[in-house]
């Protein structure tokens, strides 16, 4: 996890305070509290707080291009960046970093806003082009990284949280009504409204491009729910169908499990006890080997609890497993902190016992 933000002036106005964006940052330190980075020019402030997991040593942000053109700050994870990079580099682009982040920025070169087709990943992407005064804002296919916009007057102002945008001082902290209405009724905000009023997100599968006072909100990718193959592939006259589809599920989900193992840290995996993490753990376990971490919450609720599911699992795995205790005077002290981070009202309490997991790291 990482934390992104940035101002951006639509007309000639003053160049962006340095200051504006430190305080922006210092709100979602807590993102990424292993560099701070910055650009600043006469239009464009951009900014990031990095949690460093690939090129630990090389990869700060901002990232500018050969020509100091385009500059990136990004919060997420591109699972194909090894292979793009091969592409890039044989058409010729130079890379400065060993990052996942890099190669987003020549992608977005050589292709502009159809380099989103190109990536498997989860991202909240922020690219300025200071020739052309370009903002380009991306959001990933299914919105696992959040990215907040809000225009106030002639400033566009982005970041992974909302606290980010209200730290810059020209917005108010406002509810918005009927979004409270839409959370009451949906558990969650339309998209793409938030609960702050006049503080958007950037939709899952959307992008943003903002250029001289002009903002266009565009989607690039969305779920195809009719298929021509869905009548063939489940017709049972075609025998050995379940079969073939069994082995396709196992190939997808140990190439996906492949390519999100790539880091230069160490990786683990939430195991609830339930069918899905286990297999996922399977999986990952096995690709891993001895290295791979499992987290589980065990809870004072009995009704809850699955600990005993958890523990057969993480022996039989042979995992480095790790365990938070989540009792209900534990749920109720970090409540308050998690709607801190959550940014919205909540309908109900789960969100807290992955926070207390979220705290536990490998000993």
């Amino acid at each position: 996890m990482c934390g992104i933000a940035g101002i951006v002036n639509a007309h000639d106005g003053a160049p962006p305070e340095e200051a504006d964006l430190w305080r922006m940052l210092g709100m979602i330190r807590h993102r990424g509290p292993d560099e701070f980075g910055l650009y600043c020019d006469e239009h464009a402030a951009l900014g990031s707080a990095r949690l460093s997991i690939i090129d630990l040593s090389g990869g700060q942000q901002p990232i500018s291009n050969e020509d100091d053109s385009l500059w990136i700050v990004f919060n997420g994870e591109i699972f194909n960046y090894v292979e793009l990079r091969a592409e890039l580099q044989e058409r010729g682009h130079r890379f400065k970093t060993h990052t996942d982040t890099e190669v987003i920025l020549h992608l977005y070169e050589e292709l502009g806003v159809h380099c989103l087709q190109r990536l498997n990943g989860q991202f909240a992407i922020a690219i300025w082009d200071n020739r052309q005064r370009t903002l380009f804002l991306a959001r990933d296919r299914l919105g696992v990284r959040p990215l907040f916009y809000a225009r106030s007057r002639d400033t566009l102002l982005f970041g992974s949280e909302v606290k980010a945008l209200l730290a810059e001082g020209r917005l108010a902290a406002e509810i918005d009504p009927a979004v409270l209405r839409q959370i009451f009724t949906f558990w969650n905000p339309l998209s793409s409204r938030t609960v702050f009023r006049g503080i958007f997100e950037v939709p899952p599968g959307h992008y943003l491009v903002a250029s001289k006072g002009n903002i266009e909100v565009i989607r690039y990718w969305e779920i195809d729910f009719v298929s021509e193959k869905v009548g063939t592939v489940y017709d049972h006259t075609l025998g050995g169908a379940e079969e073939n589809l069994a082995e396709e599920l196992v190939s997808l989900l140990t190439d996906a499990a492949r390519l999100r193992l790539r880091a230069d840290v160490p990786v683990g995996g939430y195991l609830s006890g339930g069918l899905d993490s286990s297999i996922i753990a399977s999986i990952a376990r096995k690709l891993a080997g001895n290295a791979f971490n499992t987290f589980s919450i065990t809870f004072e609720d009995k009704k809850f609890d699955e600990s005993q599911h958890q523990l057969l699992m993480a022996r039989f795995l042979g995992t480095k497993h790790h365990v938070v205790h989540a009792a209900h005077a534990d749920i109720g002290r970090v409540f308050p902190e998690v709607i801190w981070h959550a940014e919205t009202a909540l309908m109900r309490t789960a969100p807290a016992p992955m926070f207390l997991l979220s705290k536990l790291g490998p000993r």
